[in-house]
């Protein structure tokens, strides 16, 4: 009985333990980790629904999808726009 009783106690230390590895081996932010793109946030029912402190998120620039801790996002560039063109009559 004893035994049975370490055997299922590692057995769940085990799991622990993979999940907490896990959970530091994933990336914070929104950056690829295969290129270093932006990624963007893409809606997974299954995923956010099962675990909701991670974010999925796909590149589009190497196709990875995978998933995120959340943590800072990359601020976006502002859209300038350029003047009016000019035209010249001469």
């Amino acid at each position: 009985m004893v035994f049975a009783v370490v055997l299922v106690a590692l057995f769940i230390l085990r799991i622990v333990v993979a999940t907490i590895v896990f959970l530091f081996i994933l990336p914070d932010g929104d950056r690829c980790p295969i290129c270093d793109e932006v990624t963007l946030r893409v809606q997974s029912r299954g995923w956010n629904t099962l675990m909701p402190w991670f974010r999925t998120s796909w590149c589009m620039r190497c196709d990875w999808e995978g998933l995120h801790r959340h943590g800072s996002v990359t601020p976006t560039t502002p859209v300038i726009r350029s003047p009016e063109p000019v035209s010249r009559r001469h």
